[in-house]
């Protein structure tokens, strides 16, 4: 709010062009909180209970093909030790030539990341699309001055 007051010879008051934002602020407060106070309303929560599945899970091949990169960076398919040009070849025997099949690559922890993802685009190259990381469960640490 302002006012200018003129000091000069004449008594009139100059005309102020400033835009007054005050109302402005007011309303868009009072629209925040509708808006905040709303909000949580507006969800829908119906509660729904849902069927349970019959379906028996997809079957886990019995020998799995995996691809090892152990922290020398040296390649194993299986039990068998290759090298990275020879991956394709022996992935095709592995498989017997199904490039469906799903391919799982176990990596040690020390192996850079760049190493794994050229085995992976190797694989990705001859045709093997279907691929799986393998990993570790941890169990959960046990609190402390939990019994065993």
């Amino acid at each position: 709010m302002g006012a200018r007051l003129s000091s000069g010879a004449d008594d009139d008051l100059a005309a102020n062009t400033d835009i007054n934002i005050t109302p402005f602020i007011d309303v868009m407060l009072v629209l925040l909180i509708i808006f905040m106070v709303a909000a949580p309303l507006s969800t829908v929560d119906v509660p729904v209970e849902l069927p349970v599945a019959t379906a028996t899970p997809a079957p886990r091949p019995a020998e799995p093909v995996i691809v090892t990169v152990q922290s020398d960076l040296s390649l194993l398919v299986g039990d068998l030790p290759i090298t990275l040009d020879a991956l394709s070849m022996e992935l095709d025997i592995a498989t017997g030539l199904k490039r469906d099949t799903r391919i799982y690559i176990s990596a040690d922890r020390a192996v850079p990341y760049g190493e794994v993802m050229a085995v992976m685009n190797r694989m990705r190259g001859t045709g093997y699309l279907k691929i799986g990381l393998v990993g570790l469960e941890e169990d959960p640490a046990p609190a402390e001055g939990a019994a065993p």
